[in-house]
């Protein structure tokens, strides 16, 4: 009689090496993915900030009247995108509510862009940004946008970033 000693596939040991080393490239490439993710998003959001900027200017002498206006009434006369006009884009909220336009002389606006999600993990973005009508795009690392337009365009606490 001849017994065949022979096996065919791998050991445990083999199995759980192989295993370890996949362990190991998840773990290096995981944090880069999502810190590529906030990356991306935070461009995104910079660039829906130039976009609420033209938006609002050419409302402003438009549809506007000589005022400015909110993130839907910008999206109503098509200005912008119904994802942005809802307040909601790539890990970003934006707003633009009544109580930053003032219908002076000159009319004012600021806008804000703040990470969604600010869970150590599933963070969006790392910074906040804002626009006002000088057109000048703004940012802080913060969780939360300026208070008001005066806070929105101080240079000292909200930095210039164009």
């Amino acid at each position: 009689m001849r017994f065949n000693d022979s096996q065919k596939g791998f050991s445990l040991i083999e199995l759980l090496i192989v295993v370890a080393i996949i362990g190991i490239i998840a773990a290096i490439a995981i944090p880069n993915l999502l810190a590529s993710r906030r990356a991306a998003n935070e461009g995104s959001a910079l660039s829906a900030m130039r976009t609420i900027h033209s938006a609002q200017v050419t409302y402003l002498n438009t549809a506007g009247s000589g005022k400015y206006g909110t993130l839907g009434a910008l999206g109503t006369e098509g200005l912008v995108d119904s994802a942005l006009g809802g307040g909601s884009r790539s890990g970003y909220t934006f707003d633009c509510p009544v109580g930053n336009l003032t219908n002076g002389s000159p009319p004012t606006y600021f806008a804000t862009a703040i990470p969604t999600s600010t869970a150590p993990i599933a963070r969006t973005g790392h910074r906040s940004f804002s626009v006002a009508d000088d057109g000048r795009i703004r940012g802080n690392v913060t969780d939360a946008g300026p208070a008001n337009y005066a806070a929105a365009t101080n240079n000292g606490s909200w930095p210039v970033l164009n």
